[in-house]
């Protein structure tokens, strides 16, 4: 299935037929759905304005173009960013007083895939409610009603938002601009050929950093797999090695995701991205409160117990790491895919921010990039699946196994946790296939695989 419809927006690859890819149809389809609802949203307003902006894959114009369009016919008025980063669109709805934004971009996903990621008024992803009923509107599109000729929106381009998006970094009371100067950090930085080649030599320009690019030509041709996990990064490792650099940075194509490089070319782990982030900023506050993910690393738990803060684990899904982190008043939150959460900013996964509060702490810390890795705790993770039959009732097997091990720590709020004294396991199930991912992690990488091989044998016996 490469059409995938789900609260938080619409993902597929281009090409192919109607309904089964993400063709011009299903684009305008979507983005008039989506439309409709803000204005279904707003009715009491005579005009509403969604700002727009995209990653730098191949697709994106033409994407944008279909999008851009229908909202306009909607008669919706337009604030088009061009090439942006998911963070920038978030942090310009509310500064542009907008009611809604989307950004065209498929993330990590290679370059045939593309989407449109769906915001409300605060920037930030839409809740489930939401988004079920723009699918609901998307479905029966007989309730979507286009604006007669007089009433059309209106289009216009508003450049340099990055710049703008650097700025509100910039101000923010934890990046320390002194500090990271005086460090003279030189850094390489490899943007995948999308929009992190513009924004991050940019921001490390203002901070006074030496800057290296590799793949920062925003042309869409993705030179490796996007997603910035250690199998896809060899040229980066080298050439932090190659031209002494004091660390790599590392961002997906729409720069939600952050991804660091040590001195000697070993991986600072995308999980530790946000241990070593939460670190300075619970340091420099004093104490507060942290979350991530249930499939998050412990480390994060154990940095924010050391500065006497409460870490609590959300369900996955950056929407529901957000509301937990507003029910729980947290300082900085996020997701151990590298992704940075800093509420101080704004309710999002912003690489910008993760830079900036990562070089303040690694120039407060005066010790190298792997000196700092090493300062951690240390923990390893295991990724597995198991492929089901659909006879088989997943939701039973989760049951069992949370009664199983009732005597542990259990979380049951998506999938089963199991904490142990010195590991855990997270099994879930898949919304979109019959799966059951199990994700666990321990003091090394034998354990963690250990402990996953042990619990699949479990859930092959419950099944027999």
């Amino acid at each position: 299935m490469t059409l995938i419809k789900s609260i938080s927006g619409i993902r597929g690859t281009i090409g192919g037929n109607t309904g089964d890819n993400l063709t011009p149809i299903d684009a305008v389809k979507f983005a008039a759905a989506y439309g409709t609802f803000i204005k279904n949203k707003n009715s009491q307003k005579d005009k509403i304005t969604i700002i727009i902006g995209r990653d730098a894959r191949i697709s994106g114009k033409m994407i944008s173009n279909l999008v851009v369009n229908t909202l306009v016919g909607l008669g919706i008025n337009v604030v088009d960013l061009g090439l942006s980063t998911t963070p920038t669109v978030e942090v310009a709805v509310p500064l542009e007083k907008a009611d809604g934004g989307i950004i065209l971009t498929a993330s990590h996903n290679p370059k045939q895939w593309n989407a449109l990621k769906l915001l409300n008024e605060k920037g930030e992803f839409l809740n489930g409610e939401d988004g079920a009923e723009i699918l609901k509107i998307a479905e029966n599109d007989a309730t979507i009603e286009f604006a007669e000729v007089d009433d059309l929106g209106s289009y216009r381009k508003k450049k340099n938002y990055i710049k703008k998006h650097i700025k509100e970094v910039l101000k923010l009371d934890l990046v320390d601009k002194k500090a990271i100067k005086k460090a003279k950090f030189k850094v390489v930085v490899d943007g995948v050929n999308s929009t992190g080649g513009i924004a991050i030599p940019a921001l490390l320009k203002e901070l006074g950093v030496k800057c290296i690019e590799l793949y920062c030509e925003p042309n869409g041709h993705f030179p490796h797999n996007p997603e910035p996990l250690k199998e896809h990064l060899t040229d980066i490792s080298e050439l932090v090695v190659k031209k002494k650099a004091d660390l790599g940075i590392v961002v997906d194509p729409d720069v939600d995701r952050l991804a660091l490089i040590s001195e000697d070319g070993s991986m600072f782990g995308e999980e530790y991205t946000l241990v070593a982030c939460a670190d300075y900023v619970l340091g420099q506050l004093g104490g507060g409160n942290t979350v991530s993910n249930l499939s998050s690393s412990r480390a994060l738990r154990d940095v924010t117990e050391k500065h006497g803060g409460t870490y609590t684990a959300s369900a996955v899904g950056e929407v529901n790491v957000v509301q937990m982190m507003k029910d729980t008043d947290t300082v900085i939150g996020g997701e151990g895919n590298g992704g940075i959460i800093y509420p101080a900013s704004h309710y999002g996964r912003d690489s910008l921010v993760g830079v900036a509060l990562f070089l303040s702490h690694l120039a407060h810390k005066k010790m190298s990039c792997k000196e700092l890795r090493d300062s951690y705790p240390s923990y390893f993770m295991s990724k597995n699946k198991i492929q089901l039959t659909p006879q088989i009732d997943v939701d039973k097997i989760l049951e069992t196994m949370a009664n199983t091990y009732k005597n542990e720590e259990v979380n049951t709020i998506d999938g089963v946790k199991i904490d142990f004294a010195e590991e855990w396991v997270h099994l879930r199930k898949s919304n979109t296939e019959p799966i059951i991912r199990i994700y666990t992690e321990s003091t090394s990488q034998e354990n963690a695989d250990a402990l996953a091989e042990r619990f699949i044998a479990e859930i092959q016996q419950i099944i027999q």
